[in-house]
């Protein structure tokens, strides 16, 4: 029952693309609308990942999680979205909502971070919702602290402000 981490592979991207939906609705359905949420549904999230992984899989990088042979969590991180070559960005960690809280989260950022800093990166980055607080925590507790930088993203036609994160590496 333990949890295996693994680059991902292009296989994985439809599969990494349904547990990102599941993982979207699970963690903002307490603060976003449901008709926010429905689109892009977990068919479309994969066809976006195998779009993305066209243009980033040579600089960025994503690794699974896998329970018992069966995905439950990823990350992917690459450069700064802002240019800055010292930095990296954590693009994302998603978990399939029955995995939260055992641990498997912690272990893709500790694996993110290393990677982070086998790629010479001495400084880290993320954007995460503002009313995520359950993310935030996750994050803070990683040694992640807010930046006071703020940027609106869409979901679905709801405007939500994201907060960027940084820590050392």
């Amino acid at each position: 029952m333990t949890v295996t981490l693994r680059p991902a592979t292009e296989d994985d991207l439809m599969a990494v693309g349904a547990l990102h939906q599941r993982s979207r609705v699970a963690a903002y359905s307490s603060f976003l609308p449901p008709e926010a949420l429905a689109e892009p549904g977990e068919e479309a999230m994969g066809a976006y990942w195998v779009e993305r992984w066209t243009w980033e899989r040579d600089d960025h990088r994503m690794t699974v999680a896998e329970r018992d042979g069966r995905l439950v969590g990823f990350s992917h991180l690459g450069p700064d979205d802002e240019g800055d070559p010292a930095t990296g960005l954590l693009n994302a960690i998603h978990l399939d909502p029955a995995e939260r809280g055992r641990g498997t989260g912690r272990e893709l950022m500790i694996d993110a971070l290393a990677a982070m800093r086998s790629r010479g990166w001495s400084g880290g980055v993320l954007w995460v919702l503002r009313e995520n607080a359950s993310a935030r925590r996750f994050y803070e507790h990683g040694g992640w602290a807010p930046t006071g930088r703020v940027r609106d993203e869409h979901i679905g036609a709801v405007e939500v402000p994201q907060l960027r994160y940084a820590r050392p590496l």
